[in-house]
């Protein structure tokens, strides 16, 4: 009869250790069934060869181990003595950074009898016995090495727009953008109970409040562009970066009641579901496309495709648009019963909180404190002068205006006593691009004269020193003329400014104090000797 692949493993001799622990938790279980049969004198012999047949073991080693147990009162064996972990130790190990080498060598240093240290094999087996994976990790790493080994829990299910989550993503490739390569950002939300991805905004540079309102306007919106999925959310989840936790953000959610989340630092388990949609983007996505600055290593420098022609910002932006879609509509999750995002919003019939219009165009646009009126010139503000059609016969009257941040082009004029929304108000003196491009060149420039001067003042200050093979006082390499040493302090040396400004020779004038003035005088003698 051919063997099975049980009985073929169990042959095995990686096998041996398993198979010995397995007899010994049932020989431990039988011998227990044994003496509970014996307090009640119902035990036979037949019994004891019942278990000696079965466990495949002789019978007097079951009548060894009865006679033990009763003499213990216990049918579990006592465990040898062996080496353990000790506090002394675990800070040994952080200490050297998890090696195991340098703890035992430094334990032999300690020892009084090398004898009485284990040898390494048997520290290398009790530390992978005693130490979990994560403290093993946090021991050699930090605390974050340490959370990779911990199992996160899911959060239950609950309806659509119940909770979002919000991220900043740094996408992986090079674009071009303005005539220069740049790695765009990527601001966008979730929602964690049907995976569906609400809402996005991408800037060529570092996100800001503008993006973040911009892709919340795009999460909330339910049009034929942004929908079908919108609404206002009760929760959001997000982390503590500045533009989240801006004025104009916090105020945006909080006149909409929504709950804002605010996560802990280095918490990224936190928001699992946009943290996943990171991940997938870039795996999916990101590393698709032509200058992936994370592709395979060709040699220490080179990578897979750094020479390939880099996607425009907007070829980019288009691409993403249709993966944003794509996912949403086709893409499977296992995970939320192997249906898309678009079909599990659909299936659910929880009611949408939409927003009039007029209150997300004022909610998602932040508010200038101080009021401003309206002049012949139009409304100053920053330095700049914005005026509008709407302004004719409006001179004199005070307004208040909100904006986008960090897009100065148009303001939106809301009245200030009744709060009506006026107009909009366009920019007086815009710049050419030819002009602005120029300002940045001018910027550039400057930049780089500025790194050169930096870069040959610390080459002059930095000092060369001979090298030495045994202890000895450190010697500068470079030697000086002293011809040179005085041209060098003349060409540095400066005339040091006058802290007043007085002319050289200049005298006060003597004021005479008045009858009033309390004028210290020289103690008498007659007080020195008292206080003596």
């Amino acid at each position: 009869m051919p063997r099975t692949s049980t009985d073929a493993s169990s042959d095995d001799p990686e096998h041996a250790p398993r198979r010995r622990r397995e007899k010994k938790k049932l020989l431990a279980a039988a011998v227990r069934s044994l003496m509970e049969l014996r307090q009640r004198s119902d035990m036979t012999s037949a019994d004891v060869k019942t278990v000696a047949r079965t466990l495949g073991v002789h019978e007097r080693t079951v009548w060894r181990r009865l006679e033990k147990a009763q003499a213990l009162g216990t049918a579990d064996l006592p465990e040898r003595p062996r080496f353990t972990i000790t506090e002394e130790i675990r800070i040994k190990l952080a200490y050297h950074h998890g090696n195991i080498k340098a703890v035992h060598l430094e334990m032999l240093d300690e020892a009084a009898d090398a004898r009485d240290v284990p040898s390494l094999s048997t520290l290398h087996r009790t530390v992978k016995r005693d130490l979990p994976p994560g403290d093993l990790a946090g021991l050699r790493e930090g605390i974050p090495a340490s959370r990779a080994h911990d199992p996160h829990l899911r959060r239950p299910p609950t309806c659509r727009n119940e909770e979002w989550e919000g991220d900043h993503k740094q996408v992986p490739i090079l674009v071009w953008a303005d005539g220069r390569l740049v790695k765009p950002w990527v601001t966008w939300f979730c929602d964690c109970h049907t995976g569906m991805t609400m809402g996005w905004a991408v800037t060529p540079h570092y996100p800001h409040r503008a993006s973040i309102l911009a892709a919340l306007r795009a999460c909330i919106l339910t049009d034929e562009v942004h929908g079908p999925a919108g609404g206002l959310p009760r929760r959001i989840r997000i982390d503590r970066g500045r533009d989240f936790l801006s004025r104009a953000v916090t105020e945006a959610m909080g006149c909409f009641s929504v709950q804002v989340d605010v996560l802990p630092p280095y918490t990224p388990h936190r928001k699992g579901s946009i943290e996943n949609l990171n991940r997938a983007a870039t795996s999916m996505f990101f590393s698709t496309l032509p200058r992936y600055t994370k592709a395979q290593k060709l040699d220490t420098k080179r990578r897979v495709g750094d020479k390939d022609p880099a996607l425009s910002f907007e070829a980019f932006v288009d691409l993403f648009a249709k993966w944003v879609r794509t996912r949403n509509a086709e893409h499977r999750m296992q995970g939320y019963g192997d249906v898309t995002p678009l079909e599990s919003w659909l299936s659910d019939d929880t009611p949408l909180r939409e927003p009039p219009l007029e209150d997300l165009h004022v909610f998602l646009l932040e508010e200038e404190r101080s009021t401003r009126i309206i002049h012949g010139h139009g409304i100053r503000w920053q330095n700049r002068d914005y005026v509008g059609a709407w302004m004719t016969g409006r001179t004199g009257t005070q307004v208040r205006i909100r904006y986008q941040p960090h897009h100065p082009r148009a303001i939106e004029v809301f009245d200030a006593h009744t709060d009506q929304h006026l107009g909009t108000a366009h920019l007086a003196d815009e710049a050419s691009e030819d002009e602005i491009r120029a300002v940045y060149e001018a910027r550039d420039e400057r930049v780089r004269r500025l790194r050169r001067d930096l870069a040959d003042a610390k080459r002059r200050r930095r000092r060369r020193f001979q090298a030495v093979t045994q202890a000895e006082p450190a010697r500068t390499a470079g030697t000086m003329t002293r011809a040179q040493a005085a041209a060098e302090l003349a060409s540095t040396r400066r005339s040091r400014a006058k802290d007043d400004g007085v002319p050289a020779g200049y005298m006060p004038r003597r004021v005479t104090p008045g009858a009033r003035w309390a004028m210290p005088a020289p103690a008498s003698t007659e007080e020195n000797s008292t206080a003596r």
